[in-house]
C-alpha cells in the first residue's frame, strides 16, 4: 500500500514538473528582430497583435488571437502576441499574466527603448494607441489600430 501511494505521489511531482517546464517563455524581442522573424517565413501568413497586461481592451481580443492561431494552424498562420509594457514588468507581471491566460501563441516583450521611433517603424499610420494589430502575408501588409472580435479578425485574415 505504501508503494502505491509512494508512486501517485512520484507521478504528481513528475506531472507538477512537466506541466511548469511547459509553460511559455516571453521572449525579448526588438523591431529588427521581429523583421527577421516575419522575412524568414515568407510562405506563412501573420498576425502580429500589440498588447500591454494594462490594457483591458487587448486582454479582452486575446482569445480571440489564441483561437485563429488554433483554428488556422494548418494554413501556416503565425500569430505573434508582442507586449508592449515595461521591460521591468516581465518576471513579475507579463509571464504570470502568460502563464495563467495559458497562451499558446508566441509571446514576445517589445524591448525597445524610445516608443516613437519603434512606433513609426511598425508602421507609419500608427497613434501608439493599443491594441493595434499588424496582418502579413508576402508583400501584403495591413495595420489595424482597434480592438478586433473574432469575426472581424477572421475577416481581415481571410482578405489577405
Amino acid at each position: 500500500m505504501k508503494e502505491i501511494k509512494a508512486f501517485k505521489i512520484f507521478l504528481f511531482v513528475c506531472l507538477a514538473f512537466s506541466l511548469n517546464a511547459q509553460s511559455q517563455k516571453v521572449k525579448l524581442l526588438n523591431v529588427d528582430q521581429l523583421q527577421e522573424r516575419i522575412k524568414n517565413g515568407k510562405d506563412s501568413t501573420y498576425v502580429v497583435n500589440f498588447w500591454a497586461t494594462c490594457c483591458a481592451p487587448c486582454i479582452k481580443e486575446l482569445p480571440n488571437f489564441e483561437k485563429l492561431g488554433s483554428e488556422y494552424k494548418s494554413e501556416k498562420l503565425a500569430v505573434l502576441l508582442v507586449s508592449v509594457d515595461f521591460k521591468s514588468k516581465l518576471a513579475s507581471n507579463i509571464e504570470p499574466f502568460v502563464k495563467r491566460k495559458n497562451l499558446k501563441s508566441e509571446v514576445f516583450l517589445l524591448n525597445e527603448s524610445n516608443p516613437q521611433e519603434y512606433i513609426d517603424r511598425i508602421d507609419p499610420s500608427w497613434s501608439g494607441s493599443i491594441p493595434a494589430t499588424l496582418f502579413i502575408k508576402n508583400d501584403k501588409r495591413k495595420f489595424i489600430e482597434s480592438e478586433l472580435t473574432y469575426e472581424q479578425l477572421l475577416t481581415e485574415y481571410k482578405k489577405l
